[in-house]
């Protein structure tokens, strides 16, 4: 009895649901039709649940047509229809909202000036650094194009040793497995160095001939962000090997570059390859590099953060996404323990709208082989 009691009131409660979802308004019909026909729905429930639905508001027949383009199914239309019919008398939808006009740039006066503070923190970003160490950890993965080949990858966490202004890689786990014998070139597949001081470098050197203009506000980790886009010619490219033909390419790029509002940091870079011959085996290269605010021995400096980079190649794709922790002075006493370690969060890693900016008392890749 106490089952059938809880039966019941389950029943009661599914019509309830239902009954709640009847009213809609013709915006609410489309956003749902949309999401049907998005996950391949069947046509013949979409119609039946359609059918179910009461306009609160005139759904108009351009809307239907519009659902038709985008692929709506025979049974779907019918019911649509049907709605358009029946919400003839009732008042039309409301406008949607008008979106806010756009943020006017920076005066051409505050673009030079903070182009020039940016191109004076970056040639001599890796003067101010300390020698430090840190656990760099790698998540690569390949994808193949053709057939007979199934997806590939492991997790490489190397110690990442910066001292007097270079860089170096010593591998200590694969896969969670301790690695003694590796070195940083021996892991196959595509690897990279050289990139956090060199992209910032090549980018800006007066001899790279990069081009750069305006392009948005952005919002990066809570922080306003002037983003610049920019162009450096094929003379002053990035340089790709590939290892099975053993050919070579230098190719010109472009991208963004986000710097903080207030300091005038570089915060993230975005590249990408432009113009490679269409017979050289890497189709295009995409990098990005996110900096944040890291202390080491209790002084603040803005370190490499996350690093992705993804390639496109006859026989594959792939895709290397790295994270930086536990960074301290070179030479400390203390151990650096190699463990498993979280992904960054995307919403650290993704940029948001920037509200209108206040005025405050406004303060590549290069030359790296790819192998």
């Amino acid at each position: 009895m106490k089952a059938k009691l809880g039966l019941l009131c389950a029943l009661v409660l599914v019509v309830g649901l239902a009954l709640a979802q009847k009213a809609w308004t013709a915006a609410q019909v489309i956003e749902f039709v949309d999401s049907q026909l998005k996950l391949k729905g069947d046509d013949r429930a979409t119609a039946e649940y359609l059918r179910g639905i009461k306009l609160t508001e005139k759904l108009e027949a351009r809307d239907v047509e519009n659902l038709q383009g985008r692929g709506a199914g025979v049974r779907t239309l019918q019911a649509l229809r049907k709605l358009t019919e029946d919400s003839a008398a009732l008042p039309a939808a409301p406008p949607p909202p008008v979106p806010p006009p756009p943020t006017p740039p920076p005066s051409a006066a505050e673009q030079t000036a903070v182009l020039a503070a940016m191109r004076e923190y970056a040639l001599n970003y890796t003067k101010n650094l300390p020698n430090y160490m840190c656990v760099q950890t790698t998540r690569r993965r390949i994808d193949p194009t053709g057939r007979g080949y199934l997806p590939q990858g492991d997790t490489v966490q190397e110690l990442l040793t910066f001292t007097d202004g270079k860089e170096s890689y010593k591998v200590e786990a694969i896969n969670g497995k301790s690695e003694a014998n590796i070195k940083h070139e021996q892991l196959g597949g595509v690897v990279t160095s050289g990139e956090f001081g060199s992209m910032l470098f090549n980018i800006f050197d007066p001899d790279s001939g990069a081009q750069f203009h305006w392009d948005h506000w952005a919002t990066l980790r809570g922080k306003l962000m002037y983003v610049f886009a920019y162009s450096v010619p094929q003379t002053k490219g990035y340089s790709m090997y590939h290892g099975e033909s053993k050919r070579e390419y230098t190719s010109a790029y472009e991208g963004l570059i986000y710097a903080d509002v207030q300091s005038k940091i570089v915060m993230e870079i975005k590249m990408l390859t432009v113009g490679i011959p269409a017979d050289f085996p890497i189709r295009e290269v995409a990098i990005k590099l996110d900096y944040s605010p890291t202390k080491i021995a209790d002084q603040e400096y803005v370190l490499p953060y996350h690093f992705e980079l993804t390639s496109k190649e006859t026989k594959a794709e792939t895709s290397n996404q790295a994270d930086y922790r536990l960074y301290q002075k070179f030479g400390a006493e203390s151990a650096i323990t190699f463990g498993e370690v979280e992904p960054i969060p995307e919403d650290q890693l993704k940029e948001q709208p920037a509200a209108s900016p206040e005025k405050t008392s406004q303060k590549a890749v290069p030359a790296g082989k790819k192998k």
